[in-house]
């Protein structure tokens, strides 16, 4: 495997930029490929098992493009998925979403944390595995957000119905006490300033996006394919959707100012 081969990133649709912008800026000389699966969108109201096969498909597409390394930069796909893939391929790293309960339950000083995500997220294994290895100690507080996803992918990120959703979901998670809240999404981080807004300046918000780039970095060091090209100040970014080129472009736009082009795959 050479080391000027691409990462790969992929995510239900567009959330997992928020993940990609954080592997940038770690990993500024890295070759990038990010695929939105938007034809699909949302993951999370889907079945384990439908996540199941898209993200297989997703994968396939991928390894076709000789990606050194897969980022499953959904916290759905991840619950889900990431297990089975391993199994499935055995020879490819794959690095996932964990869901922040460690650093949450290290950090929460009520003893009382948040946790917002989609309905999937919830239900998978993985996401029950992390709070019972990291938070015996502290009181976990579940979130699902059905449509949110749907309200940032229309770039609906400060709009009054995404407050409206934000406040019926975190006010109550206020009143029971949660100083620390975990974005469990990728799409989330791109209304962090309404989710802060909302919270107010006691409670923490941890977006686990910079720790999957530096998990990233680990990896590509330990099997010493970390592309350290002296000639490449930054590298190239390929971005693939399963849905509307021209939809997904005016999203990037709208959550990251970039224009880009977006090649559309379908099948």
């Amino acid at each position: 495997m050479s080391s000027n081969n691409p990462i790969g990133v992929f995510d239900s649709g567009i959330g997992g930029v928020s993940v990609l912008r954080a592997i940038r800026e770690l990993l500024p000389k890295e070759n990038l490929i990010y695929f939105g699966d938007n034809a699909n969108l949302p993951y999370g109201e889907k079945t384990l098992d439908e996540i199941r096969g898209f993200s297989e498909h997703v994968t396939d597409f991928l390894l076709e493009k000789k990606c050194k390394v897969i980022v499953i930069a959904c916290n759905t796909a991840s619950a889900a998925a990431l297990k089975n893939l391993r199994e499935i391929h055995p020879q490819i790293i794959f690095v996932g979403m964990e869901p922040a309960i460690k650093p949450a339950a290290e950090q929460t000083k009520s003893g009382v944390v948040g946790v917002i995500a989609t309905t999937a997220t919830f239900q998978g294994e993985l996401f029950a595995s992390v709070v019972e290895r990291f938070a015996q100690n502290v009181k976990v507080l579940n979130q699902p957000c059905p449509g949110l996803v749907q309200q940032i992918e229309a770039g609906e990120l400060d709009s009054p119905k995404t407050e409206m959703m934000l406040r019926s979901w975190l006010e109550p998670m206020i009143e029971k006490g949660i100083d620390t809240l975990v974005l469990a999404c990728t799409h989330y981080p791109f209304v962090m300033p309404l989710i802060k807004k909302i919270l107010g300046e006691k409670v923490r918000v941890i977006d686990p996006a910079p720790a999957v780039a530096k998990q990233v970095k680990r990896v590509l060091e330990e099997k010493k394919i970390l592309n350290n090209n002296e000639r490449q100040d930054s590298a190239a970014v390929e971005y693939y959707t399963s849905g509307v080129a021209a939809a997904f472009a005016k999203t990037l736009f709208v959550l990251t100012g970039e224009t880009s082009e977006i090649r559309s795959i379908k099948d």
